[in-house]
């Protein structure tokens, strides 16, 4: 009985988000509606979007699992929390505005490869093809890892079988991101970053309850282990650098991920951007700081887990009545739901505009595109499945990869994009390359440096390739006026 009923507050969730997209269908008629929604997100929905699609399912899988393992564990969530607390406050604070602002400007991109082509006059279309392959490459990666925490969603709560609970997650985001586009993933996106705020408080809140308070759960974590939780990690008795610097090294992925980039290109206008800033910011120091404490309030709770990333899933099942479970049980696939719609989008946007219309020639225009990209989600989706079919796929690992990857790749270059006048592009595409080569390369080694996260060494590389190759080169004086324009423009 109680199954039943979470399944049923489920499925009421499930086709609501499904509605949503149905409702917006009609009007996606051009491709400009179908990406970005003609640039019409006021500062709640962009707020609230930005950040739902920032932190998917790792924020209440990936992050409580890290911080369960308590110790080197917890302190390396603490740490990469305030990474992306100041990565989050920094992309909100210098790239929203500006970007919004360029991206018009530079013939109303709606993309970020669009913006890349248009603002170094990049006529052979080598930047936009180039960019459109990382993001195709890098998602991939991303939704498997928004599939992957569905399976172990379905797996936990309903005793499914992991490849079915995948495959159902994964068709119930393909249904209304396909359907209704931008606007609809947006404001699905709302209602799932309320849902998740709302679960992150409640659920540790009623855990410290349950202990007796903070005393009980002190005293129940102390009876585990005699050690204390350390705020510093540690490594033979000394603060461990390579892993302090890695997890403060999440912040500077903010300035490269495309599914939160789209979210500012898509406000009304650039001064409703302080209100988002302020609204987004209050969101993430909650629902992070909550995370964490759900890793470590379960393992007072429930010290013995198997799996550490199904933390938040059996404090639920313990602690709540099965109505209540199915509503915050709701946060999780909304946070899945969130990310995974937002980057299949623009992963569509990348693969039918960046690169099927510019190496066949089609046109950008009309009903025609609107529908390639629905095709285009519709294999992204099938290969993001067929990545992430292993049942000990690690949220938390396969989230790191594909965020480093577009750190790497994109961070440095958006920043010189639109900071510094001086910038090329023979120097944005080595940059680029640069970056994500790096990162790939960082990653698939293992030991002595090699440890710290691969997109430090990724965005260092990029930056400084990105310096040398456009001092070594020339920029036009069209360029340079159009960038001198973009602080004056009012939109």
């Amino acid at each position: 009985m109680d199954t039943i009923i979470i399944a049923s507050i489920f499925i009421i969730y499930l086709a609501v988000m499904v509605g949503i997209g149905f409702k917006f269908y009609s009007k996606t008629e051009d491709l400009s509606g179908y990406i970005l929604g003609g640039r019409k997100l006021n500062s709640w929905v962009t707020a609230m979007s930005a950040q739902a699609s920032d932190m998917s399912g790792w924020l209440l899988i990936g992050l409580p699992g890290t911080a369960y393992l308590l110790y080197a564990g917890t302190s390396e969530a603490i740490w990469t929390a305030i990474g992306l607390f100041i990565g989050t406050y920094l992309n909100w604070l210098f790239v929203a505005k500006r970007l919004r602002k360029y991206t018009q400007v530079s013939g109303n991109a709606i993309t970020i490869p669009d913006f890349f082509e248009n603002r170094f006059r990049d006529k052979k279309h080598i930047l936009r093809i180039v960019s459109a392959v990382f993001i195709v490459i890098f998602f991939l990666v991303y939704t498997s890892s928004q599939f992957a925490a569905g399976g172990k969603l379905f797996v936990t709560i309903f005793g499914m079988d992991y490849t079915l609970g995948l495959i159902i997650g994964a068709i119930i985001i393909l249904a209304y991101t396909a359907l209704g586009g931008f606007t609809a993933v947006c404001w699905t996106d709302t209602i799932q970053g309320t849902i998740m705020f709302v679960a992150l408080i409640v659920v540790p809140v009623i855990g410290i309850v349950t202990l007796g308070g903070f005393d009980g759960m002190t005293t129940r974590l102390a009876e585990l282990t005699p050690e204390s939780l350390g705020f510093f990690p540690e490594k033979n008795g000394a603060i461990d650098t390579l892993l302090l610097a890695s997890a403060l090294g999440w912040g500077l992925g903010y300035f490269g991920q495309p599914h939160i980039l789209v979210r500012f290109m898509a406000i009304e206008s650039p001064d409703m951007i302080r209100k988002s800033r302020i609204i987004a910011m209050i969101w993430v120091t909650i629902t992070l700081t909550c995370a964490i404490l759900v890793g470590i309030v379960g393992k007072a709770l429930t010290p013995d887990l198997a799996d550490g990333e199904t933390v938040y899933m059996v404090m639920i099942n313990d602690m709540f009545h099965p109505v209540i479970s199915g509503v915050l049980l709701i946060a999780i696939l909304a946070a899945i739901m969130s990310t995974a719609s937002s980057q299949l989008l623009v992963s569509a946007s990348s693969v039918s505009r960046d690169l099927y219309a510019t190496i066949f020639k089609k046109n950008t225009e009309g009903p025609g595109i609107v529908w390639a990209s629905r095709l285009t989600v519709v294999i992204i989706s099938l290969i993001a499945i067929v990545i992430a079919i292993d049942p000990d796929s690690s949220v938390f690992g396969l989230v790191s990869c594909a965020w480093g990857g577009f750190g790497s790749a994109f961070g440095p270059l958006i920043l010189f994009s639109l900071f510094w006048r001086r910038m090329t592009l023979p120097g944005a595409i080595a940059g680029m390359i640069t970056g994500g080569v790096v990162d790939l390369f960082w990653y698939n080694m293992s030991g002595g440096i090699f440890d710290i996260y691969e997109i430090i060494p990724g965005c260092i590389s990029s930056a400084l390739v990105i310096v040398i190759v456009s001092l070594c080169t020339k920029v036009s004086s069209e360029i340079k006026e159009e960038f001198d324009s973009v602080k004056d423009v009012q939109i």
